[in-house]
């Protein structure tokens, strides 16, 4: 489906936290310039390799972007979750987007010039150290991915992967904490460097122990320290 425009009024990104310490003018004039749109689940914000016309903030929803390698691999590296600022490939000295962002649900992403990435950061300093705070943490977590794939088991790998989307994107319901958008056991696969069927395997033990609970594109943890404690079982 095409990605169809959507008014956002100002208040609707004023306390987010990326936001929150700009002043109401400066907010007012950076959100002029700004294109809001939906996204229909499944539709693409940009594609990998794609000149970088534009940078984002996602204000609803969640997305899923994939790298594919050189060999043909495809790799899920990351989830946006609202609040998020991403495709500002400007920041990182390349003129393409280094992956492609798709909505994993439907969701609603705010976009910029990408020429006005560089006046953006220089006339908002609050939102330019928030930018470089996320460039880190984007930067540490692909460094934890690296060396969990290069150390630790592939289920104590699964296990922290399933943790961190119960935290990012998890929401409390009676059976315990169920991931708000559709997982696949493919993309949990592709985040931890290891097979479906390993995923596949692993999810189902888990299961029968009353540790999650699966379903099509659905994942819920039911027992969060159980599962820790395979995560990191020294502690």
């Amino acid at each position: 489906m095409k990605a169809q425009d959507v008014a956002i009024d100002v208040s609707q990104v004023r306390n987010l936290p990326l936001f929150r310490q700009m002043e109401p003018a400066a907010l007012a004039r950076l959100m002029a310039r700004a294109t809001p749109r939906r996204v229909a689940q499944g539709g693409l914000v940009f594609e990998q390799g794609a000149e970088a016309v534009a940078f984002y903030l996602l204000l609803h929803g969640r997305l899923k972007v994939t790298q594919v390698t050189p060999d043909g691999q495809q790799v899920m590296v990351r989830v946006v979750h609202p609040g998020d600022l991403f495709g500002f490939a400007r920041a990182l000295a390349r003129p393409d987007y280094p992956g492609t962002a798709r909505a994993a649900v439907e969701s609603i992403v705010v976009g910029w010039p990408m020429a006005d990435w560089d006046a953006v950061v220089e006339n908002n300093p609050r939102l330019a150290i928030n930018a470089m705070q996320t460039i880190g943490q984007r930067l540490d977590e692909a460094h934890t991915r690296l060396r969990e794939m290069s150390t630790q088991e592939v289920e104590r790998r699964v296990a922290h992967a399933v943790l961190r989307l119960a935290e990012k994107a998890g929401r409390i319901e009676a059976a315990g904490t169920r991931i708000d958008f559709p997982i696949t056991r493919q993309d949990i696969a592709e985040m931890t460097g290891t097979t479906l069927h390993t995923v596949s395997r692993l999810l189902s033990s888990w299961e029968s122990q009353g540790l999650v609970e699966g379903g099509r594109q659905k994942l819920t943890v039911v027992d969060a320290e159980g599962l820790a404690r395979i995560a990191d079982p020294e502690d």
